[in-house]
């Protein structure tokens, strides 16, 4: 059983992870567009250029979050690192989750998003958490 809530928890990480490069790649990337900046909550280009900077800093933060999360599950395939490997999956699971937290919190018009967000790194998180917990 462990090994599968093991492998369930490096799956649903990998894909949290991906999530989160797709959320890079819109806001430090294609901000500029109407279709990204709209799906945001943008009404007008010049909103969108006004908060250009900011999307770019939030961006590279999600990105910085899957590649610790990539990493750590990385690690998990390593026995000797299999220790580290969930500190730092749980630490970059955990600040998605988090980050969906305040973003619901702060905008509860953005739930859709907060849930797309944080329920996949939770899941993971209770998968690895019980593996962890049975190894």
């Amino acid at each position: 059983m462990t090994g599968i809530l093991l492998d369930l928890g490096v799956i649903l990480g990998a894909i949290a992870s991906l999530l989160h490069v797709v959320i890079f790649v819109m806001e430090s990337v294609l901000w500029t567009r109407p279709t990204v900046w709209r799906r945001f909550g943008l009404k007008t280009a010049d909103e969108a250029a006004t908060t250009q900077p900011l999307a770019l800093n939030q961006g590279f933060y999600n990105l910085f979050l899957a590649i610790g999360t990539v990493i750590g599950l990385v690690f998990l395939s390593q026995p000797s690192l299999l220790q580290a490997g969930f500190a730092l999956a749980f630490v970059c699971l955990g600040s998605m989750l988090a980050a969906s937290v305040v973003l619901l919190v702060s905008n509860p018009k953005l739930a859709r998003a907060a849930l797309t967000q944080g329920l996949i790194p939770l899941l993971a998180i209770v998968a690895l958490a019980i593996a962890a917990a049975t190894a």
